[in-house]
C-alpha cells in the first residue's frame, strides 16, 4: 500500500472509530462476496479517502477522484459502492454517529426556566459547530436533496427528527412524532438549520458580502426561537394545537 494512502489514523479518533464501526456492520460487498479483514481495511480506505477529499475544498468529490486519492481501480470501488451518492451516505453513517456527543445529548435533560435561553444557545451553538466540522458533506447532502434525491432527502429528514421529537419534550408535550403538535418544533428545526447552512457556507457568505461576521449574527436570533417555543409550548398556548 502507498504511505501515502489515505489512514483512519490520520482522522479524529472518535470519527475513526465511528467508520470502523460502520464498516463492521457491513458483511458482504456488492457482489455478495463476505467480507475479511482484507475487504473491511479496503472499505475503510475507500472512506477515509472520500472523507480527506471532502475535507479538502478545492478538491472535486467524483468516484473516481476517491478511487485515486485510495490507490484502487474504479472496479475495486464498484465493489462496494454504486455511486457517489451511496458513497456519500457510508461516510454520513459515521459522522451522524458522532451526534449524540456532540448536540443530541444536550437536549435530552429538561432545561430549567430560569436558563432556558442559556440552554437553547449552547444547543444552537453545538449543532452550529457539528455543521462546521462536517460542513461540505452537510452541504452536499443538503444540496442533492434539494435536487430531491429521495435517498439524501430521506437522510437529511431520518436525522431531523431525534430532535423534533427532543424539542417537543422540551415543549412539556409526548405527542408522536407525526402529531400536530410537532409543526412548532418543526418550524424552528427548519429556521435553526435555514440559519446554520447559511453561517457555515463561506461561499454564500462571501457571496452575500457576510463574510467576518459572527455566527452569533444567526445563532442568537435561532436560540431566541427555540426559546419563545419552548416557553409557548410549556405554559399550553392554544397556539400549538391547532
Amino acid at each position: 500500500m502507498n504511505p501515502e494512502s489515505p489512514s483512519l489514523a490520520r482522522l479524529p479518533a472518535q470519527l475513526a472509530a465511528a467508520v470502523t464501526d460502520a464498516c463492521a456492520s457491513v458483511s458482504h460487498n456488492l457482489n455478495g462476496q463476505k467480507l475479511g479483514k482484507k475487504g473491511r481495511v479496503t472499505r475503510e480506505r475507500i472512506l477515509a479517502a472520500a472523507i480527506e477529499l471532502i475535507d479538502s475544498p478545492d478538491e472535486p468529490v467524483t468516484l473516481s477522484s476517491v478511487a485515486r486519492r485510495a490507490s484502487l481501480g474504479m472496479t475495486s470501488l464498484y465493489n462496494y459502492f454504486t455511486d457517489l451518492t451511496e458513497l456519500l451516505l457510508a461516510v454520513l453513517e459515521p459522522v451522524m454517529a458522532t451526534s449524540e456527543s456532540a448536540y443530541l445529548h444536550l437536549l435530552r435533560e429538561r432545561w430549567p426556566d430560569e436558563e432556558l435561553f442559556d440552554c437553547c444557545y449552547r444547543f444552537v451553538r453545538a449543532y452550529h459547530d457539528f455543521w462546521l466540522r462536517h460542513s461540505r458533506l452537510l452541504h452536499m447532502r443538503n444540496a442533492l436533496s434539494d435536487q430531491r434525491d429521495a435517498r439524501m432527502l430521506s437522510h437529511r429528514i431520518d436525522t431531523t427528527r431525534p430532535i423534533i421529537s427532543l424539542l417537543v419534550s422540551q415543549m412539556g408535550m409526548e405527542t408522536p412524532l407525526d402529531g400536530a403538535d410537532t409543526s412548532m418544533a418543526t418550524m424552528v428545526m427548519i429556521g435553526v438549520e435555514r440559519s446554520i447552512t447559511i453561517a457555515t457556507d463561506p461561499d454564500l457568505r462571501r457571496e452575500v458580502g457576510m463574510e467576518g461576521v459572527s455566527p452569533d449574527r444567526f445563532l442568537v436570533p435561532g436560540a431566541r426561537l427555540m426559546e419563545l417555543a419552548i416557553r409557548d409550548g410549556r405554559s399550553g398556548s392554544r397556539y400549538l394545537s391547532h
